[in-house]
């Protein structure tokens, strides 16, 4: 295996990975927001994210990415992502209430789990493997077993940095501004997950039309 293109592919893998984990979206908010009161909250929604997401690299490309692009499962992942959206930002809304009690720790389990049902819930995330991130799959196994577990590792590292990034940030914000920052960050993260709500219940109900007419 040529070591130039290798370089040259995991380079270009990186960049393409960069524009979709910067990309805001529902996991962006929840990280911000447990972030709040955990300055490593960002890692652990990582470490969920990655549960998810190592296995789903190898089903994509085995070819189980083909089902994420049919009509009924997309709707269905959406109709289920919007509900727990909308719950989920509900009940940051609610922390928002009493950021005041809130303890500077926060347990891990939380943050991890949260990694898991955003990723298996979000049809947006789905759909990117089944159609970018097969192409990258497909280029990293030809390219051999060694190129496809190094770019499956810089993908989800490229995740881990930005999140962790992410909470760190809003952790300091919170620390400095006090119980009045908490509720600042919990209430617009709060307000940022039902609006992703929101939408992917739209676009489920356009779809869901679309498919009757």
């Amino acid at each position: 295996m040529p070591y130039g293109e290798l370089i040259a592919f995991l380079a270009e893998a990186v960049v393409i990975s960069l524009s979709g984990v910067l990309a805001p979206g529902p996991v962006t908010a929840v990280t911000l927001a447990a972030g709040a009161r955990n300055r490593h909250a960002g890692a652990l929604v990582a470490l969920g994210h990655g549960i998810v997401e190592f296995p789903l690299m190898i089903l994509i490309v085995v070819g189980v990415g083909q089902a994420f692009k049919i009509p009924q499962v997309k709707i269905g992942i959406a109709l289920a992502g919007g509900a727990m959206l909308l719950l989920m930002g509900a009940g940051i809304f609610r922390q928002a209430l009493k950021a005041d009690e809130v303890q500077p720790a926060a347990s891990g389990r939380g943050p991890v789990l949260t990694g898991i049902v955003l990723s298996i819930g979000n049809p947006y995330f789905l759909l990117w493997w089944a159609t970018v991130g097969l192409a990258l799959a497909t280029r990293a196994v030809g390219l051999g077993a060694t190129a496809f577990i190094l770019f499956a590792v810089l993908h989800w590292l490229c995740d881990l940095a930005w999140l962790e990034a992410l909470s760190w940030t809003s952790f300091k914000g919170s620390k400095l501004l006090g119980g009045q920052g908490q509720r600042i960050v919990l209430s617009v993260c709060g307000a940022a997950l039902l609006l992703f709500g929101g939408l992917f219940l739209y676009d489920a109900a356009k779809d869901l039309l679309a498919s009757w007419v």
